[in-house]
């Protein structure tokens, strides 16, 4: 069994920023995490995004996501492990991650 260790500087819900989180997903390699975020079946290492930065400089993107909400991060073991925080955010602002993923996702397909 891996154990499990929480990462604690993330806000409550009711501590959400409208603001700040709008501003952590306004960025293109934190958009580019939220993305794969939501496209992966599950939890997703650091390690395992294919971002443009250097992992010192993810390490930032990820630590602005993590403290304005978006993300929820643990480690497991020694992996820093990452989930989208869907259902807070669904519950304090509806359909607002859902539609940013889909415009992401429209923004990069090509247009024919």
């Amino acid at each position: 069994m891996v154990r499990r260790r929480e990462i604690t500087d993330e806000p409550a819900v009711d501590d959400f920023d409208f603001p700040r989180v709008l501003n952590a997903i306004a960025d293109p390699i934190r958009l580019a995490i939220v993305t794969q975020l939501a496209a992966a079946p599950g939890d997703l290492s650091c390690g395992s995004f294919i971002l443009p930065v250097h992992p010192s400089t993810a390490t930032h993107h990820f630590t602005a996501l993590r403290q304005a909400g978006v993300i929820h991060q643990f480690y497991a073991g020694t992996s820093r492990m990452n989930v989208l925080r869907r259902d807070d955010l669904n519950a304090v602002f509806p359909g607002f991650l859902d539609s940013v993923i889909s415009a992401a996702a429209k923004a990069s397909t090509p247009a024919r």
